[in-house]
């Protein structure tokens, strides 16, 4: 029998997890099936399972491959664009009603509540790195705000639906740049 490359192994894993994504999205993670995610994956259950024993590894692989675009400096033109940025994701994607679904489940998943809190710890941090001009912890406090107006939005995002984000733009302006 043919040895399977890894490429193929790992685009199977992938067709997977995108499948997944889609439907917790659409669906939730309680009105999602291990039978729904092989339907819509296309494959079969044994393939399935040869990658995830359960739908919480998927989610926890669906997390792990968060990534995060933040702006390389923090400027009002920057910021916009972040925004801009996951308006996007939003209305392609359907990320921002994951990025709800996936909260969810972590207020009552312990474990998927720990890689939730070190993501978001990596990312305060992040933002704080983009802050040298304030002591450490006047950026912590800065970071701890910002990534909470930008997760509100998001959850805005998935609640009601596509909107501007002038305004959340013009409140992480004041939070980032004029807060000193």
């Amino acid at each position: 029998m043919p040895k399977v490359s890894q490429a193929h192994l790992d685009a199977r894993r992938q067709q997977i997890i995108d499948a997944a994504r889609a439907r917790f999205a659409a669906h939730g993670f309680a009105r999602t099936s291990m039978t729904d995610i092989v339907e819509a994956s296309g494959l079969s259950t044994g393939a399935i399972y040869r990658y995830f024993t359960s739908k919480d590894e998927i989610v926890a692989a669906i997390c792990e491959q968060a990534g995060h675009a933040l702006p390389a400096e923090l400027t009002a033109e920057s910021i916009h664009d972040f925004l801009q940025h996951i308006r996007t994701l939003a209305r392609q994607e359907d990320h921002a009603r994951l990025v709800a679904q996936i909260y969810a489940e972590a207020a009552v998943t312990p474990s998927l509540a720990t890689l939730v809190h070190r993501q978001l710890q990596e990312l305060r941090e992040a933002v704080a790195a983009l802050l040298p001009d304030h002591e450490p912890a006047h950026a912590a406090r800065i970071a701890e705000a910002f990534v909470a107006l930008c997760h509100g939005y998001t959850q805005q995002l998935a609640v009601r639906g596509d909107l501007e984000p002038a305004p959340f733009t013009a409140a992480l302006v004041a939070i980032a740049i004029t807060e000193s």
